[in-house]
Formats: C-alpha cells, sequence, structure tokens
C-alpha cells in the first residue's frame, strides 16, 4: 500500500469519526428525586451505553421534586423532565405554558406515608389538624395528600419538605408529623424499626389506575428536533427492557442509589413490577382531568384536541 493511499484511508477514518461525533445529539434532562428507582432510568441507560447506541448524549441534572422539574421544562434550561405530576403538567399546559407529555414514569403510587416509632398518630384520620408532608408544589405528591383527605374524610395541613432526604429529617426532628418518601429513600428506617409506615401509595384508590408522572419535554424543542426525542424514548425503553432482565442492572441500581443490591432488589420486586414503569402506558387520563378540576389546576376539563396536542406518542 502506497504512502498517499494510507493517508487518504486514514483521512477518511477520521472523517467518519467526525461525523460520528458530531451525529451524539445532547439532550439536558431533569429529574425528581435522585435515588428513586422510576427516575435511575436516563442515568443508568447512559452508563450502559443505551443512548449512545441511538446517538444522544444525556446531560443528567437533578432537582427536589416535579414542581421544580416542571418549571424548568417550561423555562427551556432543560429539554426533558423526568417524573413530572400529570395533574400538574395538564394545568400549565392549559395556561399556555410550552410541555407535553412524551410518556409516563409510573402508573400507580408506590410512596408511602410514615411517621416516627413513637409518634401518636396510628392511622391518617390521627392525623387531623397535623402536618402531612408531599415534595413540591404541583407534584404528585401534593395531589396524593389532597386525595387521601378526600379518601379518609380528615383535613391535614399539607406541607412543602422537599426531598425524601429533606423530610426525614424534618420527621425525625419533629418539625412534620407526617412524612413522606418513595423507596428505597427512608425505607431502611420503616424495616429497622425507627419508623413506622402510615399510609402506603397502593392505598390510594384514586390513584391506583392513573399514569400520576410524565416524561415532560419542552414543546419548542420537541417541535424542532421529533427525532432525537423519539431516540430518547427508545433508548428509555431499552434501559427499562434491560434493568428487568439483568440482574447486574441492580448492582447499577444499588451503585447509583447508595443502597445495598438486597434492597435495590426488594424495591424493584416488591414496588414496581414492570408493568407499571412502561413509557408507553397512559392510563386514567380522563380521571386525572376530573381530579386537575375538582382541586382546581384546570379552571375546565381539556379537550379531545387539547388531550392529542398534550399527549405525544413515540
Amino acid at each position: 500500500m502506497t504512502l498517499q493511499k494510507t493517508l487518504a484511508l486514514g483521512l477518511g477514518a477520521l472523517v467518519a469519526l467526525g461525523a460520528t461525533a458530531q451525529a451524539q445529539d445532547k439532550l439536558k434532562v431533569a429529574v425528581g428525586q435522585r435515588g428513586v428507582y422510576e427516575n435511575s432510568v436516563s442515568e443508568l441507560g447512559q452508563d450502559k451505553g443505551f443512548f449512545k447506541k441511538h446517538g444522544l448524549i444525556l446531560d443528567v441534572l437533578y432537582t427536589q421534586g416535579s414542581g421544580e422539574t416542571q418549571q424548568a421544562v417550561i423555562s427551556g434550561s432543560v429539554d426533558i423532565g423526568i417524573g413530572v405530576g400529570t395533574h400538574s403538567v395538564m394545568g400549565a399546559f392549559s395556561k399556555g405554558a410550552p410541555i407535553r407529555a412524551i410518556g409516563s414514569t409510573i402508573t400507580g403510587a408506590y410512596e408511602f406515608w410514615y411517621v416516627r416509632a413513637d409518634s401518636p398518630i396510628k392511622t391518617f384520620k390521627d392525623a387531623a389538624d397535623k402536618t402531612v408532608a408531599y415534595s413540591t408544589n404541583g407534584s404528585s405528591t401534593m395531589m396524593m395528600v389532597a386525595a387521601m383527605q378526600k379518601q379518609f374524610d380528615t383535613k391535614v395541613k399539607p406541607t412543602a419538605t422537599g426531598s425524601p432526604t429533606a423530610t426525614f429529617t424534618q420527621v425525625m426532628s419533629g418539625q412534620i408529623d407526617v412524612g413522606w418518601s418513595a423507596p428505597p429513600l427512608a425505607y431502611q428506617p420503616v424495616m429497622d424499626g425507627k419508623t413506622r409506615m402510615l399510609v402506603p401509595g397502593r392505598d390510594i384508590v384514586a390513584f391506583r389506575s392513573q399514569s400520576i408522572r410524565v416524561i415532560a419535554a419542552n414543546a419548542g424543542d420537541l417541535e424542532k428536533r421529533r427525532d432525537v426525542y423519539a431516540r430518547y424514548m427508545a433508548a428509555y425503553k431499552d434501559t427499562i427492557d434491560w434493568m428487568y432482565s439483568d440482574p447486574t442492572s441492580l448492582d447499577a441500581y444499588a451503585k447509583w442509589a447508595e443502597v445495598t443490591p438486597e434492597l435495590a432488589k426488594k424495591v424493584r420486586d416488591d414496588f414496581l413490577p414492570k408493568d407499571i414503569v412502561n413509557p408507553a402506558r397512559i392510563d386514567g387520563v380522563d380521571a386525572m382531568v376530573e381530579d386537575a378540576v375538582t382541586y382546581k389546576l384546570l379552571s375546565a376539563p381539556l379537550t379531545k384536541e387539547q388531550l392529542a396536542t398534550l399527549f405525544q406518542r413515540f
């Protein structure tokens, strides 16, 4: 092979490498509550190479809850928000905010509300006039507290407390009567008897068949780069398949969440069957619209045309 031919081949390889690098599209992703299983998909999938395979590089950052995540999406400071409360997204959309739902992160509720082991509060009715935690304004946990008040016919003092870690500190110090969390966060103290579960999310009847949190996208960027978002959703689905089929995924999650592999497996198997984290599953839309109107997140029900615009299918 001549020197000229060798140089030509080398130049061709460099050009191809440059083209490959340029083909990697970037997405900024905001995730509520680091450590929660349903919120691990973007980072675990990126570490495993699923997003790279689809030509994507993710810049992942974390927030204290879905209200904060939603604002980041609306402002355009991020492209995608993970785990954003569906009811709140509906409300923001109805007011003209540039936000769309491109998939769900969870159908049904698996969060839990808890008290200190020595608390006199034994049932939710005992929490009347007491402070009951939720993450941030506009979050799905805020809606759950509202739903529990209705279900148990008990008026409490809903209080935004931020992340599960911050909430746990407030509960244990006596600042908050009833805390909230999502396993594995603040779940070990329940198993150790330091705290006591008051209401598991699965007991909140209104939320059992609702896709209460979504993958939200900035509408302007979605319109410009729809193919990029389609590839994101394809990689997201690939990651979910891996998380429920490959035992090594539990080690990856345990390391990310800073928990033991045993607790990681318990969280996945006991709380999060694969069908409820299916991003293509968006259930209970009509009921959520009705709830959003009831709790004044919507001034009127969304029309079929509006819902078709809000919920983008991939």
